[in-house]
């Protein structure tokens, strides 16, 4: 009988969000896979060891996602981890896959399992806290009140039409263009807040569009409201 996968979100980066499931599946673990090279420098794995110590015992298996926007090189390349993971599937191992926030918001599992699951293998999506809920947390905003709408949007969505947006507008792994994002801002009328690194170690809160760090890393959130609507 074929394994299971289960893409597991460990949250944005305090080991404390880590949920009771969550947990529960780390520990009774066959295999540990991880969107990265060496579970020393992956983000998720570091989040897990900080709240489950039974992950140091466990096999690891690296699934490193190739970073490029050329279709079909990502494709050979989603394929190609697959067909990887199916082989311990197929062993009869179970796998828990690791990922940062929720598996269901930009996530890297989700190529994964939509292959998988295609491929008649069983698999299951274990949420996780998100990166902009848990910053709303930090940053004490209410991300929507009422009828406000919210939108989470990319760092590679258009600025100035995620701006014209309605309601609280959350931008995600805006790093690269962060200057862009800081000009746009400064120079409009709204409630700007901003958490670097969210949880994990050099994290900054910023209540200002004004103080944005040009040189944010690629960990950073940006919550645009309307003037008045932070409370503050």
């Amino acid at each position: 009988m074929a394994g299971k996968i289960y893409g597991v979100g460990v949250g944005p980066g305090d080991p404390e969000l880590l949920t009771i499931k969550a947990a529960r599946l780390i520990k009774n673990a066959g295999i540990i896979g991880i969107p990265a090279e060496h579970k020393e420098t992956c983000k998720a794995y570091q989040i897990a060891a900080g709240a489950v110590e039974e992950i140091r015992e466990k096999e690891v298996v690296p699934f490193p996602f190739l970073m490029t926007r050329d279709p079909e090189r990502l494709k050979e390349s989603h394929d190609r981890l697959a067909e990887k993971a199916a082989e311990y599937l197929d062993q009869g191992r179970d796998l828990v896959f690791l990922t940062l926030g929720d598996p269901a918001v930009y996530s890297t599992y989700m190529y994964l399992h939509r292959r998988l699951t295609a491929m008649g293998y069983e698999a299951e999506i274990v949420s996780g806290v998100t990166s902009f809920c848990a910053a709303a947390a930090r940053l004490s905003v209410s991300l929507g009140d009422g009828s406000t709408p919210i939108h989470i949007l990319p760092g590679s969505f258009p600025l100035e039409e995620g701006l014209s947006l309605p309601g609280t507008r959350v931008l995600m792994k805006s790093g690269k263009q962060m200057g862009a994002v800081k000009k746009a801002l400064v120079s409009g009328e709204y409630e700007v807040l901003m958490a670097e690194n969210c949880g994990m170690e050099g994290e900054r809160l910023i209540g200002r569009a004004q103080d944005i760090p040009e040189d944010a890393g690629y960990y950073s959130l940006v919550i645009v409201k309307e003037k008045g609507e932070t409370g503050r």
